[in-house]
């Protein structure tokens, strides 16, 4: 049985982690939230914790980070709209402690993006790549994190990165699609908990890969997963993939 303690436990998702942990016969070290008066101690949760699970907001995840490392306590990143500072901070503290970090904890878009990047690998740049993905009304960011982790998939599988080939929206007169590049699509509204496909166009044919999310539930179980198969890792930076052995 794994303490683990939640990172923005006031939240939707911090609800289905603690049904997850209970679920999965672990206790809940506690939970701390930016709602909670003085903000919660991250170190005292971190020193309380076998592992951490956060899924609060990007403003947050210094001072986390920095709990995690003085508590010497692994962590679990499912936190989304990451900016290149964040991925830095994350970096840094993988040499200190293990870390994991995802755009999606989900274990069926794990398994969807190692698809993805060998789908992208096998056909080649005359197949173009569009990812289109729908949310619910209330997310802040967009394109989503999980479909910028399949971006980052397709991207992998060709061999470039995707900061130079993404094409994140299109208005007006664009001009024809460039050769190469990886397209986005966000659609937000509803109580849509995220849908997400994957399309690899040629001439006369089409091939796409989609996963749909039906409950939050589902990314609280694959965090949980992670928590558990990250406590015990040396120090460094992992992903979701490693977790299912891809």
């Amino acid at each position: 049985m794994a303490r683990i303690g939640i990172i923005g436990s006031a939240g939707r998702m911090g609800a289905a982690l603690r049904e997850a942990i209970a679920a999965a016969g672990h206790a809940l070290a506690g939970g701390i939230d930016r709602s909670d008066k003085g903000g919660g101690d991250p170190l005292a949760l971190a020193q309380a914790s076998d592992v951490l699970v956060d899924f609060s907001a990007p403003a947050a995840l210094e001072f986390t980070l920095d709990a995690a490392i003085h508590a010497r306590t692994p962590i679990v990143i499912g936190t989304t709209g990451l900016a290149e500072r964040h991925h830095w901070l994350i970096d840094a503290a993988a040499v200190s402690i293990p870390v994991l970090q995802t755009g999606n904890t989900s274990l069926g878009v794990t398994l969807l993006a190692h698809l993805v990047k060998e789908a992208a690998q096998r056909l080649g740049e005359d197949w173009d790549i569009e990812i289109a993905e729908t949310h619910h009304r209330m997310k802040v960011d967009a394109p989503s994190g999980t479909a910028l982790l399949l971006g980052e998939a397709a991207a992998a599988g060709r061999g470039v990165h995707l900061a130079k080939e993404a094409v994140r929206g299109r208005d007006g007169i664009t001009g024809a699609r460039v050769s190469g590049t990886i397209g986005f699509a966000s659609m937000r509204g509803g109580s849509v908990a995220g849908d997400h496909t994957v399309h690899f166009l040629a001439d006369n044919e089409r091939l796409s890969f989609t996963h749909v999310a039906e409950n939050r539930a589902i990314f609280a179980r694959g965090a949980v997963r992670a928590g558990e198969w990250l406590i015990g890792q040396p120090q460094g930076r992992y992903t979701m993939a490693e977790v299912l052995g891809l």
